[in-house]
């Protein structure tokens, strides 16, 4: 029973490390450099995960882009894999850092490549790649059109970069954009500002919150309405932080939410304690996607993605409500709510590409090629046209193809959906007032923390508990505590760390995989203890 128990401890042992140091050991790939040149000869297999939101013309995009790029580069071929969450493509790539099965290309956000890179050259470096003259951008040996580097926008591109090293290239770029019912803020007796104010939305909201004795809501006429429905609460907090000139974290990773931006995450958390409490407020995690109830006329403001355009109105070509439950009213689209509207500020989001280091450097090299092929034209405007994006290169945004399907805008509700196209020249017009929060190891767990602040709120409200001073010093301390923020910050951006903590998230993931390493070895042992005792008992009964 001692050697039992000797076997049993090492196996334990031996499960909890294997996925911990296969992330976040010493031994890692080799650094990434540059190949003398291509091998044409050689083939490789890659491997490319990418998001396509259940859209089929996307996934039209993806594949159309793979069978031109193969008859350009014969030998390397390329499986896609394909995923409805952003947040499941992050969860698999930490599972398979562990067992170095990673992608090849990824479509990804830099706040999540922060944590890739604190293994050990997990991530390619791509600097080299951008400046070399033969495969970089305007390389001389690619076999496609791409952007020379002065073409790629420069805002785009820096956001990149982590530590000063870019990891990534942009994909698309798109914000965040209120969609209105205008047909119904009219029929309120208000009229539709070019600029909507936090003031401004708040007390319509709550206006159209009255309802009658018999709950049928004066505005609609239906016993269902939400006036101010907000998609991404995250996004909600951290861009109101932002207009105030409110802390939110240090690009070395030092949280500021409760300390430099504690009194203006307050006043966020007390106007949607008020407004939710009227309910003039909810959120998708609450009450469900925005565009089903603004469709249904159950809503007057909806905050999405300009990337969600075309869910949105009455016309909306893309829907999860049948066709009997829409209302018609006129749509349209604004910046998010501001604190100062003469200087808006709004959030930078959307996908990046990012290329996995791998033993074969050749194997990098034909990575970065479709990589990069994704920035052609050809791609950039296939996949733009599919929602309210934009494109990230200039030889792109001023290609006249592209500039024709924007001044068509409202000829029909499929290509030229009037509201996808005023959500993408949105953010055409305002590439100049975007930003985006730091990014470091860790920065994917304080995003999540954000706008669980507010998810928390409105729930407490509707529980009909008592939100004061008190509740949010808990919330504080339980929101810390869940997303282990307290231990944010002691790598800062820097990449190939291998001590550094990981974010509460993906260290569930790796407990997570040691136990099903514990499981099987106790399952093994198990086996074969049993086969001992049965040769031990056979062996007596001879």
């Amino acid at each position: 029973m001692k050697r039992f128990a000797r076997m049993l401890s090492g196996l334990l042992t031996a499960a909890f490390l294997l996925p911990l140091t296969g992330c976040h050991g010493s031994r890692g790939l080799p650094a990434f450099e540059v190949p003398e040149s291509f091998d044409d000869e050689k083939q490789y297999e890659l491997t490319f995960w990418a998001k396509n939101d259940t859209n089929k013309i996307q996934t039209a995009v993806y594949t159309d882009a793979i069978e031109a790029f193969e008859k350009l580069y014969p030998n390397i071929h390329v499986n896609i894999r394909l995923y409805t969450d952003y947040g499941r493509i992050y969860n698999d790539v930490i599972t398979n850092i562990s067992t170095a099965t990673t992608p090849n290309v990824c479509i990804t956000y830099p706040d999540h490549i922060a944590t890739y890179i604190t293994g050990q050259n997990v991530v390619a470096p791509l600097d080299g790649l951008f400046a070399d003259p033969r495969f970089g951008f305007g390389g001389s040996e690619l076999r496609y059109d791409g952007p020379d580097a002065d073409e790629m926008i420069g805002k785009f591109l820096d956001e990149c970069a982590i530590g000063g090293v870019h990891y990534a290239i942009p994909f698309m770029r798109s914000t965040e954009a209120c969609y209105i019912n205008v047909t119904m803020l009219e029929s309120m007796g208000y009229d539709l500002p070019d600029v909507l104010t936090w003031d401004f939305v708040w007390e319509v909201s709550d206006k159209a919150a009255e309802k009658d004795a018999e709950g049928v809501y004066a505005v609609n006429g239906q016993k269902t309405m939400i006036p101010f429905i907000y998609k991404s609460t995250d996004n909600m907090m951290i861009q109101q932080l932002a207009q105030r000139g409110a802390g939110y974290s240090t690009a070395d990773g030092e949280v500021l939410l409760f300390t430099e931006g504690k009194e203006g995450v307050e006043s966020v958390l007390r106007d949607v304690a008020s407004h939710t409490e009227t309910g003039a407020f909810s959120t998708f995690k609450i009450s469900s996607y925005p565009g089903n109830f603004l469709n249904a006329g159950q809503c007057l403001f909806a905050v999405d993605s300009t990337a969600g355009a075309t869910w949105m109105g009455s016309h909306a070509p893309n829907s999860d409500i049948s066709p009997d439950k829409f209302v018609e009213f006129e749509t349209a689209v604004r910046p998010v709510p501001q604190i100062d509207p003469e200087h808006p500020v709004m959030i930078s989001q959307g996908p990046s590409v990012c290329v996995f280091n791998k033993t074969d450097p050749g194997e990098v090299l034909a990575s970065w090629l479709f990589a990069q092929y994704l920035l052609t034209n050809t791609i950039q405007l296939q996949y733009a046209e599919t929602e309210g994006y934009i494109p990230v290169t200039a030889k792109a945004q001023n290609d006249p193809a592209y500039r024709d399907y924007l001044s068509r805008s409202g000829e029909d509700d499929g290509d030229h959906y009037r509201v996808k196209i005023e959500a993408t020249e949105l953010l055409l017009d305002h590439i100049g007032d975007t930003f985006v929060t730091p990014v470091f190891n860790g920065s994917a767990s304080l995003r999540d923390a954000a706008g669980q602040l507010i998810e928390n709120t409105a729930k407490s409200v509707r529980r009909k508990e008592n939100v004061d001073g008190a509740y949010f010093e808990k919330l504080y301390g339980d929101v810390v505590s869940l997303y282990r923020l307290d231990q944010l910050g002691r790598n800062g951006a820097g990449g190939g760390e291998a001590d550094g903590p990981l974010p509460g998230t993906a260290v569930a993931l790796l407990v997570g995989i040691a136990s099903v390493w514990v499981l099987m070895g106790a399952y093994l042992l198990t086996e074969y203890l049993r086969k001992r005792i049965r040769s031990r008992d056979a062996g007596h009964a001879k």
